[in-house]
């Protein structure tokens, strides 16, 4: 937010706000991250319960009074992005969205931008859920926590118990990892030994895996025996690995997922790659696929599949690429949201599941994973990811094991200046893949991209950035009088010319954009355009054209 935009908020909230969902403090110095975690816990989770996208902790402002104070409260920019941090710790799996600094003429205000609880999910701090009774903060009674519980229980899948089910459905291996990344995740609030003396329905229910003691469908998904996978049919609770290309092979892999995903991983052939970067002596080894982006890829299949449509998750292997597939379309927003815009999404397809996933250490729930998956793929000279949209009760993630250009968006980013917004669209015109409308008239009036579409290339300006020089002179479009020039230079030279002779003259010269059909219709056009302009003229006939110079 510009100054003219958090002043008229600071207003807005001074003048019309909600106790609840809205804290003002002075902010001294000595105000301790374990407040600031008690805060965020209660705003979060009362925003929540009245329906409103955010909640805000306001510092510089006397609470009584509303009047503007001003703060000194970590005054340098790093220790405030600190606190997101510190929070995130705290919670487990929740931060603040923004932090916004307003120089006020009556003093500095710092403002936390809260988002509000997901729909299922309360915000703890530090294990203990926190509430607003008025201005007061108070632990978040049981009636607030059950109706913030309840919201999605009736609709969530994974969040049903399964009748007749019990421990002895779970797998014993699944179960000491998730303790051990129980432990991990938890480091700070509990140590090893504490959590190895819990008893299974303890952990259980620490992990927000049961409902009050009973075995959910999330509980079977992750930590379930394989022989235990018929409790959830008619669902085929499935991940297939399927090989495409030459060789062809597939396998099957049920519960518990906290496993499978990993052999799923194992049955992947990574090789190792040598990449030689621009400028760069020594050539970079690297896995062709990246374990951490592969599996936060499937541990969101696995956590956002609409598993109510009865369908397996899908990982295709070919030979330059994976395709990860799963049912359900993108539940929240748009994948550039969370890759360009720090999204944070508010509701999940099932939020039972996902705090389950998020208690082990499986994935982030913040809407960082995908942010993630990119900057791992960039950082290794490889293409980013592709997800794909276009039916709309399916997501398909593209994760390129192939170079299309060593370094390229690393070079973009290094060499040019240019935001990830326009790195991202140039690296889908490099792989040919297509983009929006608003993305070709900005990188038209940025002069990075040149053609006509679907057939777009780099610019001149980015050839030169990325040493692609010869591939854009290839790829870059003469004008029209040019070819028109090489045909009429070709008859006065020869006389006459066959229509084979004309394209085998033009072929090779006309751009690497156009594919053999749109060559062929080219270059009819071209010697369409010459005979209506009286320069040339078929002396043959249509199946056995001889095209001659008007005298």
């Amino acid at each position: 937010m510009d100054h003219a935009a958090l002043s008229a908020l600071l207003t807005q909230l001074i003048s019309h706000w909600e106790s609840e969902v809205v804290e003002f403090k002075r902010g001294k110095d000595g105000f301790s991250n374990s407040d600031l975690g008690k805060y965020v816990s209660a705003l979060a989770n009362e925003a929540n319960l009245r329906g409103r996208e955010r909640a805000w902790l306001v510092f510089g402002v006397e609470d009584k009074t509303r009047v503007i104070v001003g703060t000194s409260y970590k005054e340098k920019s790093a220790h405030l992005q600190a606190d997101k941090k510190s929070i995130l710790d705290g919670t487990g799996s929740f931060t603040v969205r923004d932090i916004h600094v307003l120089n006020h003429p009556d003093g500095r205000v710092v403002l936390f931008e809260i988002p509000a609880a997901p729909r299922g999910m309360p915000i703890n701090w530090n294990g203990h859920y926190y509430g607003r009774a008025g201005e007061s903060l108070v632990a978040l009674g049981p009636d607030k926590l059950d109706e913030i519980r309840a919201q999605t229980l009736a609709t969530d899948w994974t969040a049903q118990i399964v009748e007749g089910a019990s421990l002895d459905d779970l797998d014993p291996q699944a179960l000491k990892v998730a303790r051990e990344r129980f432990a991990a995740k938890h480091a700070n609030r509990f140590n090893a030994e504490e959590i190895t003396g819990w008893s299974d329905a303890i952990f259980l229910k620490r992990a927000k895996l049961t409902q009050n003691g009973a075995i959910t469908r999330a509980t079977l998904l992750l930590l379930g025996k394989a022989e235990s996978a018929w409790r959830l049919n008619p669902h085929p609770v499935e991940i297939t690995w399927k090989l495409e290309g030459e060789e062809r092979a597939y396998e099957h892999f049920g519960p518990p997922f906290l496993l499978t995903s990993s052999k799923v991983f194992a049955r992947i052939r990574n090789i190792q790659l040598r990449l030689l970067p621009e400028n760069d002596l020594l050539a970079h080894e690297v896995a062709k696929y990246d374990q951490k982006v592969v599996l936060e890829a499937l541990h969101n299949c696995i956590a956002h599949q609409d598993y109510a449509r009865m369908a397996r998750i899908i990982v295709k292997e070919r030979p330059d690429r994976l395709i990860l597939v799963n049912e359900g379309s993108f539940f929240e927003g748009e994948p550039d949201d969370y890759v360009l815009h720090d999204r944070t999404p508010l509701r999940y397809r099932n939020p039972f599941l996902t705090q389950a996933m998020t208690e082990l250490n499986m994935i982030d729930h913040m809407g960082y994973g995908i942010q993630d998956i990119y900057r791992r793929q960039r950082q290794r000279f490889f293409p980013l990811p592709d997800y794909d949209l276009t039916e709309p009760d399916l997501v398909r993630l593209t994760i390129h094991g192939r170079v299309v250009d060593e370094a390229y968006s690393q070079l973009l980013m290094q060499q040019t200046g240019l935001p990830l917004a326009d790195v991202l669209a140039l690296d889908r015109v490099q792989k040919h893949l297509p983009i929006t409308d608003d993305a070709v008239r900005h990188l038209r009036q940025e002069r990075l991209i040149e053609g006509r579409k679907p057939n777009f290339f780099i610019s001149a300006r980015v050839a030169d950035a990325t040493s692609q020089k010869a591939q854009y002179i290839k790829t870059r479009a003469f004008d029209d009088y040019h070819y028109e020039e090489m045909v009429v230079g070709y008859l006065r030279e020869f006389g006459q010319a066959s229509r084979k002779e004309l394209d085998d003259l033009l072929r090779k010269k006309l751009s690497d954009v156009l594919n053999e059909t749109q060559k062929t219709h080219k270059i009819g056009n071209l010697l369409s355009a010459l005979r209506r302009k009286g320069r040339i003229r078929n002396f043959g006939s249509t199946a056995a054209p001889e095209w001659r110079l008007v005298e």
